[in-house]
């Protein structure tokens, strides 16, 4: 993952019509019910974009570059995911009803997506937009490790790749803040800690529980069922991390010199790890 200058994907995107299905071995892949939760539980959430992406166009309303890109590019792109994510689910289990579930699910989630939960300013809520994209795009860069499917590697790989284009835009509009509201490393490790550790959010339990439910209604209140398939989902992830770049995404608003840098890199990747692994 290069972190230079941000790509123009926009006139160059790629569609869902360009994933082919054909190539998935659907007896094989059937059976598999922790890819199952995995790729349904992300469809969820990422389908849900557009409720916060309104407020983040209200919030930056006075900023038109800014709320132009989230409408015409960062929330088309975000929902674009969750479209590609339901075709591979619908796909596979056709008979899992996926409207329903995801209806249910947004009735809940809907009260999660509140413009109060925004940072007290526009370049500490850029910090916070910085935190979400590097975790996401390593959460898909370890999905697309985690699979020998060759349709599902590639495009949690072609999503990993958006949210790094993501989070350049984010870092880019943050260091304009940075400047112009005199943000200090203490306000802008305020938001990175916040943001970091939320990142374990309800979002996916959320997901989990709504698809769990469609799933298997009988079980739809087994705690010890939720929690196993949690705790099997994590490890997939977690076994296919690679987060010194994470660290270094996440780190990268501090601008920090090289030899501090150094220094505090190897406990904030501890921090990290135990974020990502609990």
């Amino acid at each position: 993952m290069h972190l230079g200058r941000e790509e123009n994907t926009k006139s160059a995107h790629w569609k869902i019509a360009d994933l082919d299905f054909s190539k998935i071995n659907i007896a094989q892949v059937r059976s598999d019910e922790n890819l199952f939760y995995l790729v349904t539980c992300a469809s969820f959430v990422e389908s849900g974009s557009d409720l916060y992406t309104q407020n983040l166009v209200d919030y930056y309303g006075d900023e038109p570059e800014i709320s132009n890109w989230l409408r015409e590019q960062w929330e088309v792109e975000e929902l674009q995911h969750g479209q590609a994510l339901r075709a591979y689910v619908e796909h596979i289990w056709p008979e899992f009803d996926w409207s329903a579930a995801y209806a249910n699910f947004l009735e809940e989630y809907s009260g999660y997506c509140k413009v109060e939960l925004l940072e007290p300013s526009k370049g500490l809520e850029m910090v916070a937009r910085c935190v979400v994209e590097a975790g996401t795009a390593t959460f898909y860069s370890a999905l697309s490790r985690s699979t020998d499917e060759p349709v599902l590697k590639d495009l949690a790989s072609r999503i990993s790749k958006d949210e790094v284009n993501h989070y350049k835009h984010f870092f880019r509009y943050f260091r304009r803040f940075r400047k112009n509201e005199g943000l200090r490393r203490h306000r802008i490790f305020g938001a990175l800690r916040r943001r970091t550790m939320e990142m374990k959010n309800e979002d996916a339990a959320c997901a989990l529980r709504h698809v769990l439910s469609t799933r298997a209604p009988s079980h739809a209140n087994d705690q010890a069922m939720l929690q196993r398939i949690h705790s099997q989902m994590n490890i997939t992830i977690r076994s296919h991390l690679s987060p010194d770049m994470t660290i270094k995404m996440i780190m990268r608003p501090l601008d920090l010199p090289p030899a501090i840098q150094t220094m505090v890199a190897y406990p904030v990747t501890q921090i990290m790890n135990k974020l990502f692994l609990r």
